[in-house]
């Protein structure tokens, strides 16, 4: 699931941040006016949007979600939802003048139903958003305009929020990009409730599939009740409570398996590919439980070198890119320096992502200088680097960092960026390719608009974005389903060593000591 996330700005004292001033470009400002309008003879109460594009310089600060963010001034677009109270459904929209081919007027008459006139001010909020924002400035070769337009018809007859809801949703999908996405205030909450680390669930992450559009588990919190149940990264999830999940964002996905402890949930899921079993689907009855997200274990490591020596080699993994995700890092790497480790591994198989701050906070722990973490590419095309300023690394000891198909969004920025940088060596799996960063904004009524804003290459600008990142050394299928206790804090070094892909990290890092360097 995209979830781990939250609108968090990147200007890190550490971080240099995004230009605040942004290439001049057309945006545009809206206004109302209160008229006398009429359809097929009949009068009603409409309000008069009209929309007037003009040049104005950008200012603006990156961030991540899905993981992935970036914010906006968003102020102007409140006061426009706030100002559709009790109208909604468009009737017309019209060119002012050709002289004036950029202005557009948009007449709503009043909708009988009072919850559909709220969903039809968060609409325009959305439709607002995607016009400045969204990273596609054709809108997937259509014309956004008339999209709000059609939208408004559609949702004018219905008589429940969930149902104009959908319309938003659906006005959404046909941008094709399955990142860009409007949850409930209900889902919100619950978004932010995962994202502070603590839940009442099943101990799943999910996440959609954009190619298949499926839901599939990333992973399962050790330990959790879909852990025990055998539930793998890469099964697919079906159905919830019976209910089948076809268009179900990942979001809404996760708020159904939330719930009272004590409580439970039947899931029915088809195992994946990567786990040999085909088209088997099976249904697993889950008991909700407390699960306390800890996005950081660690152990030492003892090993000889082929000299004979006696080396430690410390292990961190981290589960997620939490708000607390950079400082539990550094105490855990504070703390195996303490106890006299000489390498690191860095496990970020299974991390779907989370905060990209959180990822470049991370980075830092590692790198020094003042080098580039990650490039962002607007919908203008312009590249903008992010890049540490001055920065100091916590430990300069040899590293490597375990990834596989399970390591996505803030996971790819930090491989990436500790690659690239000739910091670390990448042991294990291509990650999912997951390269594009979303925005999260909570609109007026609590309900949440996920945007696709920007696309990001890795340092050496290569693309992630359904690529992924290709390893410096693979470890096969077999070496990656070791025993799950072997990621578990405070469990031996030997369980550890019995994981294969730890023990070509391992090899690696004898490599990297005996050059001297990491490299």
């Amino acid at each position: 699931m995209e979830k781990l996330c939250n609108s968090f700005d990147l200007n890190s004292p550490h971080i240099s941040p995004i230009p605040t001033k942004f290439p001049t470009r057309p945006t545009s400002s809206l206004t109302y006016t209160h008229i006398s309008c009429s359809n097929r003879g009949k009068h009603h109460k409409c309000i008069v949007l009209k929309k007037i594009t003009t040049a104005k310089n950008y200012s603006g600060s990156q961030l991540d979600k899905t993981g992935d963010s970036v914010g906006l001034n968003h102020g102007f677009i409140k006061g426009i939802g706030r100002g559709l109270v009790g109208f909604a459904a468009a009737l017309a929209v019209c060119v002012d003048s050709p002289a004036l081919a950029q202005s557009l007027t948009v007449a709503f008459p009043v909708s009988p139903a009072h919850e559909v006139n709220t969903v039809q001010r968060t609409l325009v909020e959305a439709w607002s958003l995607i016009r400045e924002t969204f990273v596609d400035p054709t809108f997937n070769h259509q014309d956004w305009d008339m999209k709000l337009q059609q939208t408004m018809v559609e949702m004018f007859p219905l008589k429940s929020a969930d149902a104009a809801y959908n319309k938003i949703s659906g006005m959404l999908a046909t941008l094709g990009d399955p990142f860009t996405r409007i949850i409930s205030p209900k889902e919100y909450q619950s978004f932010r409730i995962g994202s502070d680390g603590n839940l009442r669930g099943v101990g799943l992450f999910i996440n959609v599939n954009p190619k298949t559009g499926n839901l599939v588990v990333m992973s399962c919190v050790e330990g959790s009740p879909a852990d025990r149940a055998g539930i793998l990264e890469g099964d697919e999830l079906m159905e919830i409570n019976g209910e089948r999940l076809d268009g179900i964002s990942s979001e809404g996905a996760a708020q159904k398996l939330r719930g009272k402890v004590g409580t439970s949930v039947t899931v029915k899921v088809r195992r994946g590919s990567k786990s040999g079993g085909g088209d088997n689907l099976r249904e697993v009855n889950l008991p909700r439980e407390f699960i306390k997200l800890s996005p950081i274990s660690s152990a030492v490591i003892p090993h000889k070198t082929p000299d004979g020596r006696l080396s430690k080699t410390g292990y961190v993994k981290l589960l997620a890119f939490s708000q607390t995700a950079a400082s539990d890092m550094e105490s855990a790497v504070t703390e195996l320096e303490n106890q006299g480790v000489q390498s690191y591994i860095l496990d970020l198989r299974n991390n779907p992502g989370g905060l990209v701050k959180a990822g470049l906070d991370v980075a830092q722990i590692w790198l020094d200088g003042d080098e580039t973490l990650v490039n962002t590419i607007d919908r203008d095309g312009n590249m903008l680097p992010i890049n540490m300023v001055n920065g100091h690394a916590k430990t300069h000891d040899p590293l490597v960092v375990l990834v596989n198909e399970g390591s996505a969004s803030a996971s790819e920025i930090l491989a990436g960026a500790l690659h690239d940088n000739g910091r670390a060596k990448l042991v294990g799996h291509r990650t999912f390719g997951k390269g594009k960063i979303q925005s999260v904004t909570e609109l007026d009524d609590g309900s949440a608009l996920f945007i696709t804003v920007a696309k990001y290459l890795s340092p050496a600008l290569h693309d992630i974005d359904q690529v992924g990142i290709a390893p410096d050394v693979q470890c096969s299928a077999e070496m990656l389903n070791s025993p799950r206790e072997s990621f578990m804090k405070n469990k031996s070094s030997t369980s550890l060593e019995a994981d294969s892909c730890i023990m070509v990290a391992e090899h690696e890092l004898e490599v990297q000591e005996s050059k001297g360097s990491a490299s």
